[in-house]
């Protein structure tokens, strides 16, 4: 039988612990949203070797009929259904009678008879690594709250309190929350509570002053793996190139969180308050510009998607997909804006800006979907990104990749216009001043032809037809010809086995794609069958490295299983296929004009 969690005298005794505090819910409640009643949760770490959480919600007297709903999406545009980790709901009202809780859908709960307030309290699961997840293990308890915390539906709006009770000896917290002397957290809504990671064990921690602000650096990660002054100083020279750049400063505290695991690791996720970063400790020590790079386009999120926010994407709906076509914008352009920040802060040089750049267009031209799928398609098609089949290069491009150029051309387009007088940096300040500061929501890429016709006083309707909404190719010398640059291509031949692999969540290996009338499909190769070896070596090892060995004109055997569940061996000779590179060089004869104006474009200025 299961203990039961809690008697009415336990219940009592909640109610007593928590009396210490009600000066201090009171104030929360007024300070953050006076016309709620708080929500209060209790968030327990009383188990992290079994990665378990148990969660209390503490409901205020309200309607009989309360319902409780898990998002079922946070952090990436994926459905990841949090609720499949919840084990158990249950019930009371304040005097400790069970309530009753009935299941409306996956992941929302009807709780009966709580007109007087009630006691919720749950277990989760919790156990997945990275910036967009939740995790509680011996060694930390890393938190995004929405994948955690169920909201009141009714109540959604209301000031929110939370607390942690059974941390580890030893351990910390760190968030960007509003803190209280009584060691509660507290936020004037649900958005705001769980737009706020939570880092709690024994991180290392330094902070600095910069732009008028007061910044958090939490670190996990061993000793050795960091240098955690070389990391202030970098992240001081993105503040400081930042806010200058946008002329702006739209927080007095921030905080970043960083990770640096020995094991697979990478990526970065924005809040307004706050970024959460994970990078591998190798790539860290071998590539320490990765470091700056991720940096700088998360923490120029809390500008562009934080603040500057797309209609489409408000309010969160945290029970389905938010559809959008301007992830271009919001996550490309601000691509773009780091490449400047770090520009301006001395963090890459311009030949390295330019390689990089380069390689990009390389990315997109190599993609054939670039001529069928736009920047804004591409964007709406987000929710797709977690099936291989997507992922295919003939089937959809980037909306990071094909944003960040964009915002590039976009840029030159601009000062091209305006003789120089405007540049991106305008079209930002415009839209800060104009949607963000006016607590307004721009209308997708409507909103950004907008800000960019207000700045050049030009008609760019044409730049957002072709190359946004549309699948034109873009002239890429036509653009860069104004700062003295032009775009080299060179082909050259590669081996190419006739197919694409995808490593699926199991550890097995499919094929995505058959190259059409390749030596592969003639031999009998189908999208769907599952790989077991190449050239007598299990796939579950380095397939990707057999597969990068390949010579034009040799043999290899590939063992499959087939749809049909038989196991073939298959055989047939490597070709070949032709691969670009991509080389952004100087023009012959570079005008004194063409030269102010790149370099005002390596500063992110007007000339």
């Amino acid at each position: 039988m299961r203990r039961r969690i809690a008697t009415s005298g336990r219940v009592r005794q909640i109610l007593r612990e928590r009396s210490a505090a009600v000066s201090t819910v009171l104030f929360l409640c007024f300070a953050f949203n006076p016309s709620y009643a708080a929500t209060s949760y209790t968030i327990s770490l009383a188990s992290p070797e079994q990665h378990l959480i148990k969660v209390q919600i503490l409901l205020p007297e309200g309607p009989a009929q309360r319902e409780l709903q898990l998002p079922v999406w946070n952090a990436l545009y994926q459905i990841r259904d949090f609720a499949q980790y919840v084990n158990w709901v249950r019930a009371k009202d304040l005097a400790g009678h069970a309530l009753p809780v009935h299941a409306l859908d996956k992941s929302r709960w009807q709780i009966a008879n709580a007109q007087g307030g009630g006691v919720v309290d749950y277990q989760i699961f919790v156990d997945s690594a990275g910036p967009f997840n939740a995790e509680l293990n011996s060694h930390h308890a890393f938190l995004n709250l929405a994948q955690i915390l169920m909201y009141p539906v009714d109540a959604r709006n209301g000031s929110m309190v939370v607390r942690f009770s059974q941390i580890p000896s030893g351990w910390r917290v760190a968030t960007p929350l509003t803190s209280t002397p009584d060691g509660e957290f507290g936020a004037e809504n649900y958005d705001r509570l769980v737009d706020s990671p939570v880092e709690i064990g024994m991180f290392k921690e330094s902070d600095f002053d910069e732009a008028g602000a007061h910044f958090r650096v939490i670190v996990d990660a061993e000793s050795g793996d960091f240098d955690m002054k070389q990391i202030d100083a970098t992240l001081q020279k993105i503040v400081a190139a930042a806010t200058s750049w946008m002329n702006d400063r739209p927080f007095d505290r921030y905080m970043f969180l960083y990770h640096f695991p020995r094991g697979p690791s990478g990526g970065g996720m924005e809040h307004a308050y706050s970024t959460a970063i994970a990078l591998n400790a190798d790539l860290l020590a071998k590539s320490p510009e990765s470091l700056a790079s991720v940096t700088s386009h998360e923490f120029f999120h809390l500008w562009n998607v934080k603040r500057i926010r797309p209609q489409t994407l408000e309010p969160v709906d945290y029970t389905k997909e938010n559809y959008t076509r301007a992830l271009w914008f919001s996550e490309g352009c601000t691509s773009t804006a780091a490449d400047i920040i770090q520009l301006r802060s001395g963090l890459v040089e311009e030949r390295r800006f330019e390689l990089q750049l380069a390689s990009g267009i390389g990315e997109l031209e190599g993609r054939p979907a670039h001529l069928t799928q736009s920047a804004e398609e591409s964007s709406l098609d987000a929710w797709l990104e977690g099936h291989a089949s997507y992922q295919r290069a003939e089937r959809s491009i980037s909306y990071y990749n094909k944003g960040e150029l964009l915002g590039i051309v976009l840029d030159l387009a601009v000062r091209e216009a305006s003789h120089g007088h405007a540049s991106l940096r305008e079209v930002f300040q415009w839209m800060n001043q104009n949607y963000a500061k006016q607590g307004k929501f721009f209308p997708d890429s409507e909103g950004v032809r907008e800000a960019a016709e207000a700045v050049s006083h030009s008609d760019l309707k044409w730049f957002f037809e072709k190359y946004v909404a549309g699948t034109e190719e873009i002239p890429w010398n036509d653009f860069f010809r104004s700062v003295g640059l032009r775009l080299i291509r060179q082909t050259y031949q590669v081996a190419d086995a006739g197919f694409v692999p995808s490593r699926n969540s199991d550890g097995s290996v499919t094929v995505a794609a058959v190259t059409a009338g390749s030596a592969a499909e003639r031999a009998g190769l189908r999208v769907g069958d599952t790989v077991l070896e190449i050239n007598s070596n299990a796939t579950k090892r380095e397939f990707v490295r057999d597969l990068a060995g390949l010579h034009v004109g040799d043999t290899i055997t590939v063992k499959i299983r087939n749809r049909g569940g038989a196991e073939v061996e298959l055989k047939w000779k490597v070709g070949s296929r032709e691969e670009s590179v991509y080389e952004l060089k100087d023009l012959e004869n570079i005008t004194a004009e063409q030269r102010t104006r790149r370099a005002a474009w390596l500063k992110g200025e007007a000339e």
